[in-house]
């Protein structure tokens, strides 16, 4: 094999199963020189990939952990399993997620072959993720690595945006930064025909394509992009201030409750009391309250005691109109 580049590739490769090889089985799978494979080992060591040499009479070579990440060579099926895999964790807003593995997904996808891309697409058409509806909104890993793909290529975008009380439009924007939270991805964008900076649900996104049109990035009103959100919010959604207190250990609600809201702290052994700020619907913290399944009372705000009531009371009459 006298292509250097193309030896060095399937040398790495070798290297990546978790094995130790022996310098004269690599010269031989290669077929060249032990000192060929010798200098190739420095080669891959020159481009940051950490290659660590065992001393004896045969010797071997093998890639460890180092301090940076290099690039890695995967094979069909490798490639086929992360992408189904970063398909299935960023379809839906996943705490730990976040943007970076969308913006792995978006890398892979756009080198995939597409006799590959087409098996993702079918494992994925397969595969029916259990969700929890009212607490977390599904997006489609196209519209996610479509959007992200423009913000790193600042590629201004075109799509239809679905608004809470159903209307219907098209907008143009530059895209900033996707941010996800608890339960769903937003992109933060500047909106070129509302001129202002704007957040959109990704679950109301629809059809997003880039337009071809590059622009300068421009500067954030105030804050990181995931202030920017937070804010964004709270003003779309008053801030709910919530005292509950549980029967049951700080330990066991805590496990059972969004980290959004807050961590609450122990009033006894098996008692607990959440004071936190949340910016979301009554059904929805109703419904959480309800999930932790254990005993709790709501001290404030006022609002939810009151809804809480009426679902116990339809909660109750529904229960009880099968002995009708």
């Amino acid at each position: 094999m006298t292509d250097t580049p193309a030896r060095l590739l399937n040398l790495l490769s070798l290297l990546q199963t978790p094995r130790e090889w022996p310098g004269s089985e690599l010269a031989e799978r290669l077929h060249v020189s032990a000192r060929t494979i010798r200098r190739d080992i420095d080669r891959l060591r020159d481009l940051g990939y950490p290659v660590e040499a065992s001393k004896g009479a045969v010797g071997g070579y093998r890639l460890v952990a180092g301090a940076a990440m290099p690039p890695l060579l995967l094979d069909d099926e490798e490639a086929v399993a992360i992408a189904v895999g970063l398909r299935a964790g960023a379809g839906h807003a996943i705490e730990g997620v976040e943007e970076a593995s969308v913006r792995a997904l978006a890398k892979l996808e756009q080198v995939l072959p597409s006799r590959l891309r087409h098996r993702v697409s079918t494992l994925q058409a397969a595969t029916v993720p259990l969700l929890v509806r009212g607490d977390a909104a599904s997006v489609d890993p196209r519209t996610l690595t479509a959007i992200a793909a423009a913000i790193t290529g600042t590629e201004r975008l075109r799509f239809g945006y679905r608004a809470g009380d159903g209307a219907r439009t098209k907008r143009q924007v530059e895209p900033y930064r996707l941010v996800s939270t608890a339960r769903r991805w937003y992109l933060v964008a500047y909106d070129l025909g509302r001129e202002d900076w704007r957040t959109f649900r990704l679950d109301r996104v629809g059809d997003p394509y880039p337009t071809g049109a590059r622009f300068t990035p421009r500067e954030l009103p105030t804050g990181d992009a995931a202030e920017f959100l937070s804010g964004s919010m709270s003003r779309a959604h008053p801030q709910v201030e919530l005292d509950v207190s549980f029967a049951a250990p700080a330990e066991f609600v805590a496990a059972r409750l969004p980290a959004s809201l807050g961590v609450p702290e122990p009033t006894g052994p098996d008692s607990c009391r959440l004071r936190a700020s949340a910016a979301d619907s009554l059904e929805w913290l109703a419904l959480r309250l309800a999930l932790v399944d254990c005993e709790f009372t709501v001290r404030q705000p006022a609002r939810l005691i009151e809804h809480i009531s009426e679902l116990g009371g339809r909660l109750t009459r529904a229960a009880g109109a099968g002995d009708e």
